[in-house]
């Protein structure tokens, strides 16, 4: 493995684990991890890398949903109800009641505030699987959900996304 594979690795583990410390070699414009990319990008800047890492073409939904209920457990309360009211409000535009999509998803509630992690998971993997685009919205909106994943496959996205970031300053 090349001290430039290492050099990666190490900086996916910061990222997936939320490390605080800085970067290394990196100057102060540079994110030093995940928690200051979610705070200091822009919601545009987001929302591409995540297009770009985050879709069934790239990672199938029977390995992006365990990764969804995982994060989701993990958020905070109020960061779940936001999603999930996220997810509501994109699919709405298109036609998608919360009450169908209660009865077709078997939610045990279609209000965001009274939904569970498995709810909101169930959500996530439908919009995941069938409107991708409305995902990429939501996550450049609640970036703390991607805090969470670890899949492989959303490691390599987070190298992607990590070398974006330096994107040739080291």
């Amino acid at each position: 493995m090349s001290s430039s594979d290492n050099y990666k690795r190490q900086i996916m583990n910061d990222l997936a684990g939320g490390n605080k410390e800085a970067l290394p070699d990196q100057p102060e414009s540079d994110y030093q991890n995940f928690d200051d990319f979610a705070q200091r990008s822009s919601r545009s800047e987001r929302h591409q890398l995540f297009s770009q890492s985050f879709n069934p073409n790239q990672i199938p939904a029977s390995q992006m949903e365990p990764e969804l209920q995982k994060a989701i457990a993990q958020i905070k309360p109020n960061e779940r109800d936001d999603v999930a009211r996220e997810f509501f409000g994109h699919l709405k535009k298109r036609s998608l009641s919360d009450r169908d999509l209660e009865k077709q998803l078997g939610l045990s509630s279609h209000n965001p505030n009274r939904m569970t992690a498995d709810d909101v998971s169930k959500l996530a993997g439908f919009v995941y699987h069938n409107h991708p685009d409305v995902f990429h919205e939501v996550l450049a909106d609640q970036p703390a959900l991607v805090k969470f994943m670890s899949n492989p496959l959303v490691g390599a996205a987070f190298g992607a996304i990590a070398a974006k970031w330096m994107g040739g300053r080291h």
